[in-house]
């Protein structure tokens, strides 16, 4: 049941995050505006884990574990927005929020026991994920006809980020303070973006215009994070990935409560089938 709970709360401080990306998607590159939410929720999280951590858990091929898990972590995200920035929600969205199944999978290869209830939840909140994502505009046919295998391909590579990164910040969670592993995996993240946008001379004066918007995001970001990697240290951590793919249930319905965005029948039936999805989890 914690790893429920942390999942729902790391569905709902993502969702927030990417509410407030609608907001200011079109103030600079994506990946400027990653990086300075990468680097805030950094120094925010710094101060917390240099104080309440115990270090002397880490050995060298921990750190570097925490530092490769941050660089997928950092990729899945990227290509996240590289597969929206391209394909429809439609196309999308069902992709990219496959990697709970993922995750149970990489659970079993690892000996751990799931129940066939629990396998049946994942796909029902994956179904209510596709569902509501069928409410959402499509772009131009034969636009999407010509990016659609690269859209898929992005899609493709979000998941299986998010999977593996989930994965292995439980793992390392197990051995070693949950803050200071998240912090070791946001500053490499950090890096690996940072390198990026220097290699493409990406332009970050745009960002850091609204800067407090993105200093909030990084505080919901790096929350979220905690909070599945805290999952490690209960039972099925996997859960807390599952139930965290909800946060694009909570953007839409965000933008349907404070932006008046259109939200269809097909879309709360969606809904209903993602919560009792994750009821099911709860009672496996």
């Amino acid at each position: 049941m914690q790893s429920l709970i942390l999942g729902l709360a790391a569905a709902l401080l993502w969702g927030m995050h990417d509410f407030t990306v609608r907001r200011v998607a079109a103030v600079a590159n994506a990946a400027a505006l990653f990086l300075v939410v990468l680097g805030a929720g950094t120094v925010l999280l710094a101060p917390f884990a240099f104080v309440a951590a115990d270090w002397g858990a880490f050995t060298p091929g921990l750190i570097g574990f925490c530092m490769i898990t941050g660089l997928i972590y950092a990729l899945g995200v990227y290509s996240l927005f590289c597969a929206f920035a391209i394909g429809p929600v439609r196309l999308v969205a069902p992709i990219c929020g496959a990697y709970p199944v993922l995750s149970v999978g990489f659970a079993m290869l690892q000996g751990r026991q799931v129940d066939p209830l629990a396998w049946l939840a994942v796909f029902a909140v994956l179904a209510g994920i596709t569902v509501m994502a069928q409410g959402e505009s499509v772009v131009d046919p034969d636009a999407l006809d010509a990016n659609k295998t690269k859209a898929v391909m992005w899609s493709i590579a979000a998941a299986f980020g998010f999977a593996v990164s989930f994965g292995m910040l439980h793992s390392a969670g197990q051995q070693a303070p949950d803050l200071a592993v998240a912090l070791i995996a946001r500053c490499t993240g950090f890096c690996g973006v940072l390198w990026w946008v220097l290699r493409q001379r990406i332009a970050l004066k745009p960002a850091f215009v609204i800067w407090p918007t993105l200093l909030l995001m990084g505080a919901l970001d790096v929350g979220g994070m905690i909070a599945v990697t805290a999952a490690g240290a209960f039972e099925r951590p996997e859960f807390a990935a599952v139930t965290s793919s909800c946060f694009g249930l909570v953007t839409i319905l965000m933008a349907w409560r404070f932006l008046g965005e259109r939200l269809s029948a097909l879309q709360c039936i969606g809904a209903a089938i993602v919560f009792s999805g994750i009821v099911v989890l709860g009672l496996v």
